[in-house]
């Protein structure tokens, strides 16, 4: 089976290509650009090197959620024409997931961290048994200091992956001390094979239903839902 993943999530660009169980291409860059112009782009360009043609893809994997209000719906939207056009399936994997799938041979707990601004990040807990990433506690918007402290009461080490776990390893350190650990930069770009990889058992959805996972609402969405609650 050939698998095109797509993950526009964050400031990350990952495209890549599995077949038949082994990663035979990606493409990543990690540098804050307009994703819209750039991921058909690179898909061509992985495609045609990996000798690959759209129409020998069997199944598209998205990184649907949480991230990037704009780059989830470049790579959402893309995701779902490619599936509809070439009459593939379709499946969404946690970002959060494909960024805990880089710390494979951690053995402790591991915490993907993304900014969301105001004291706040979108987390979860996951961890690696008998080769497989298992998740512990499902993605959540949470206040960084209620998840550190969360966190202590484990008392395990933790990894936390991301670029944006940097932003905030102060508060973590001084709360779980030594448990705190950080990982490497090269750990902390999601990859798009291990994307495919995860989605690759999963089964397929429906193109047209097929929708982000925000894990909020946008703040436009908020006030309007506070405004017209009781209309």
């Amino acid at each position: 089976m050939n698998i095109l993943a797509i993950d526009t999530s964050t400031n990350v660009l990952g495209v890549g290509v599995v077949s038949q169980d082994k990663v035979i291409g990606e493409y990543m860059t990690n540098v804050k650009r307009n994703h819209s112009t750039r991921v058909l782009p690179a898909i061509d360009y992985l495609l045609n090197d990996c000798g690959v043609a759209k129409n020998e893809i069997e199944k598209i994997v998205v990184a649907n959620g949480p991230g990037s209000y704009t780059g989830l719906r470049i790579g959402v939207t893309i995701g779902k024409t490619l599936a509809w056009t070439l009459k593939v399936p379709i499946v969404g994997v946690s970002s959060l997931k494909v960024m805990a799938a880089n710390a494979r041979y951690f053995e402790g707990l591991i915490s993907p961290v993304m900014d969301a601004r105001r004291g706040n990040i979108f987390t979860g807990l996951y961890k690696y048994k008998d080769g497989k990433l298992q998740q512990v506690e499902e993605d959540k918007h949470r206040s960084v200091k209620e998840w550190g402290d969360h966190l202590k009461d484990f008392n395990k080490p933790v990894m936390f992956v991301g670029d944006d776990s940097l932003i905030h390893n102060e508060i973590f350190s001084s709360i779980l001390n030594d448990n705190a650990i950080f990982a490497p930069l090269t750990l902390n770009v999601p990859k798009p094979g291990e994307l495919a990889l995860l989605g690759k058992d999963l089964p397929g959805e429906d193109a047209h239903l097929f929708k982000p996972n925000y894990l909020r609402l946008s703040e436009a969405e908020a006030k309007w839902r506070e405004k017209n609650r009781n209309n």
